[in-house]
């Protein structure tokens, strides 16, 4: 089969979970003998990478001062029509307000994968639906020929605001690359590092995690938060990293270092030398980096909003908390201090349910049979 994904992230210029997901899965599909294509918008110039034999094209972005959605929708749509006649593509993939304006080929199948969109985020974050981004994702959701949820919470979640118009949806996890992160037995985790991966921003629970370290640290005085992520930025262009750093000035030079963006073959690295990963989001649909650092046997704490359930088993792979609760936070790291040995076993446990759940050969199968029932439809 041919794939062809429509997005604009991808690890090799920017990271993120969605961007995390097309190349581990993308070279999956290649590595079994199908084709793959990345679409999506770039800066000003027009770029072809290959990527352990994923074709990535970014385009260059509109300079319109109006409508920039719609004519950089146009743009990868003709891309796509382009490859299609070079080498025949079965399945048009994309996020949610991906169809929105996507001129439709009748040969062609397209699957949205629900990443969590604007409708979910809205519920999520208790603000309103803003009308256009509401209108994209539901002109969207009507050209979907099929659906994919990575995760039973988003699934439900969405199907609040928006119709799947009876088309077929199949919750599939997204895979962990577990060849990536695994154990390391010759790195040993430096005592009281405490280690967040992500975006940092507010939904990714980063302030509150930074508040709770006040307390850790007149417990454990040698306590230390390393944060590794890409930056996030207000809509004025004031950065959220500069804001912590003045707002919480005293506790990150006692015990906080914010490194900044951190390439992905050098995450599994940082997970090593941590002795407890800490994911507290507001709110994810699946979320990956809880399961990297579960696949290398770290204590995990999690959030207990929105699929959290569905990844940890509370106190038997992991540990969940209420991300605004700062005093919660602070009291399932510390029961890792606390707890070594039981801690180790979790850590354990954590990765044989993640080599069975989030295993890349069981996704792959259950992506590919999907794709091939909308076809034979």
């Amino acid at each position: 089969m041919h794939i062809c994904f429509i997005s604009s992230e991808y690890p090799l210029w920017k990271s993120g979970g969605v961007g995390t997901f097309l190349q581990t899965f993308g070279r999956a599909l290649v590595n079994e003998g199908h084709k793959v294509s990345i679409v999506g918008i770039g800066n000003s110039d027009y770029e072809e990478l290959n990527d352990k034999g994923v074709k990535i094209y970014r385009l260059p972005k509109s300079t319109i001062p109006f409508g920039k959605f719609i004519f950089n929708t146009i743009s990868i749509s003709s891309k796509i029509e382009k490859i299609h006649k070079q080498e025949n593509i079965d399945i048009v993939e994309s996020a949610e307000l991906g169809l929105a304006f996507m001129r439709k080929n009748p040969a062609l199948k397209y699957v949205i994968r629900l990443h969590g969109g604007h409708h979910f985020f809205a519920e999520s974050e208790n603000r309103k639906v803003h009308w256009w981004q509401g209108l994209k994702e539901k002109l969207s959701f009507k050209k979907a020929d099929g659906f994919i949820a990575v995760s039973n919470y988003v699934k439900e979640h969405t199907s609040k605001f928006l119709s799947f118009h009876n088309k077929p949806i199949e919750i599939i996890y997204s895979p962990i690359n577990t060849e990536l992160f695994h154990p390391n037995p010759n790195q040993k985790a430096q005592p009281y590092n405490i280690t967040f991966v992500g975006t940092i921003c507010e939904k990714k629970g980063v302030r509150q995690l930074i508040m709770a370290m006040e307390a850790i640290k007149r417990k454990y005085p040698e306590v230390h938060l390393n944060i590794f992520g890409r930056e996030w930025f207000y809509k004025d262009g004031r950065s959220y990293t500069e804001m912590l750093k003045t707002k919480y000035k005293e506790i990150i030079e006692n015990c906080v270092t914010i490194h900044g963006v951190l390439p992905f073959e050098q995450v599994p690295e940082k997970y090593c030398l941590a002795q407890v990963c800490v994911f507290p989001s507001h709110m994810e649909t699946q979320g990956l980096v809880a399961q990297e650092a579960m696949a290398m046997q770290k204590p995990v704490v999690f959030s207990k909003k929105g699929p959290g359930p569905e990844t940890i088993k509370e106190f038997e792979t992991g540990l969940l908390c209420d991300p605004l609760n700062i005093n919660e936070i602070a009291e399932k790291i510390s029961w890792f201090f606390e707890h070594e040995d039981k801690a180790l076993e979790m850590g354990k446990k954590a990765r044989q349910y993640v080599l069975k759940t989030f295993d890349i050969e069981t996704s792959l199968a259950k992506n590919i049979d999907f794709y091939k029932s909308l076809n034979k439809a």
